[in-house]
């Protein structure tokens, strides 16, 4: 935040040191105003000759009288200006309580407190934006949980009626058995996808990862992962062109850095048109090496674009879309990205995707 504690901290101190200037001015204006309301009546008393018994006595007491004036204007001005930081105390403990309430009226605080004031609104909002970010996960997680529990359901029904009907029925054609054992290892790997979407789910937020880094080849690396993706690429129709610096080396740890590309390079051919090429590059920037995936596919809305990174949120939020996963695999590559010092974003317009990692060149 713009503000920070360390700074309203100055902001009170310079409001006490101002309370204190106003007591001592306040405390000189009423000694002087007192002083001359004496010498004018005792003046005008003595021009006119009147009331002589009274200016005697006023002139015979004019200590105790002095004492008695100082002794109960100071008392009520330092009662006043003792009072007021409390009163600006408790209004900042007030405050503060509203912060982490639901309240969505603003914090008021007396003229003083102008800058604190805004402050704690600014941490008002922060700490709500904060809630409303953790209440949409918690929600998100609890719908992802409730459709892969019922989804499972589905794989494992499959598997049973195929497996109980080829074990009921030994003198079945071969032909026929063929088509039933390839079903039931088709659900068995959709069941098998869910388990593992599953585990992530519940082991996210318990994980701490310990990155382990070595110098990586970085060309090779992509070269590996494209390999790796041929089956996948072939099913849907689309290529990689790889266009990536062969001399590249970035110091990380390889298995963690695997998973992010191999996160990414998902998320750029489940979204992608059929058919279409998906471009990776990768060089040196200003002190960082960039990598970025482009894929073809259907332009991303912003608010969504913005969202990509959070946890379970998934672009297509239909449980039933075959591209819809966890919701977890950009939010893990984050965290992976984050925790060698880098960023990740994406950029999305006129039909173009891209997704952009910046990792420094010397690791940290």
């Amino acid at each position: 935040m713009k503000n920070n504690f360390f700074e309203q901290e100055k902001d009170l101190r310079t409001i006490y040191k101002k309370l204190f200037f106003q007591m001592a001015i306040t405390a000189i204006l009423y000694a002087v105003f007192g002083i001359t309301v004496y010498l004018m009546i005792i003046n005008l008393l003595r021009h006119f000759n009147i009331w002589g018994g009274l200016v005697n006595w006023i002139e015979r007491n004019r200590i105790i009288g002095f004492f008695t004036y100082v002794g109960v204007g100071y008392t009520a001005i330092l009662f006043y200006y003792w009072e007021k930081p409390f009163h600006y105390l408790n209004s900042i403990l007030a405050a503060t309580s509203n912060i982490y309430q639901q309240e969505e009226k603003m914090i008021i605080l007396p003229t003083p407190l102008k800058t604190i004031e805004k402050y704690l609104n600014e941490l008002r909002l922060n700490v709500q934006e904060s809630k409303i970010a953790v209440q949409n996960a918690e929600q998100r997680k609890n719908d992802m949980i409730a459709y892969l529990a019922h989804d499972l359901k589905t794989p494992l029904t499959f598997i049973i009626g195929y497996l109980s009907l080829l074990n009921d029925t030994p003198d079945m054609p071969m032909e026929q058995r063929e088509k039933y054992v390839n079903i039931s290892i088709e659900k068995a790997k959709r069941l098998e996808k869910m388990i593992n979407e599953f585990f992530d789910i519940t082991c996210y937020n318990l994980q701490q990862i310990e990155l382990e880094k070595e110098t990586i080849d970085l060309y090779y690396m992509l070269v590996q992962l494209s390999d790796e993706f041929y089956p996948l690429l072939s099913a849907h129709g689309n290529t990689i062109k790889l266009l990536a610096d062969e001399e590249l080396n970035v110091y990380a740890d390889p298995v963690r850095l695997a998973r992010v590309f191999n996160n990414i390079l998902k998320n750029a051919i489940s979204y992608s048109y059929p058919n279409t090429e998906i471009k990776v590059n990768s060089k040196k920037e200003q002190g960082h090496i960039i990598i970025r995936f482009q894929n073809q596919g259907k332009t991303i809305p912003p608010q969504k674009l913005e969202a990509l990174f959070d946890k379970f949120f998934r672009l297509d939020e239909s449980r039933a879309s075959n591209t819809g996963g966890t919701g977890l695999g950009l939010a893990i590559a984050k965290n992976i990205v984050e925790l060698h010092g880098g960023k990740i974003s994406a950029e999305s317009q006129n039909e173009t995707t891209t997704f952009i990692v910046s990792l420094p060149i010397i690791g940290i």
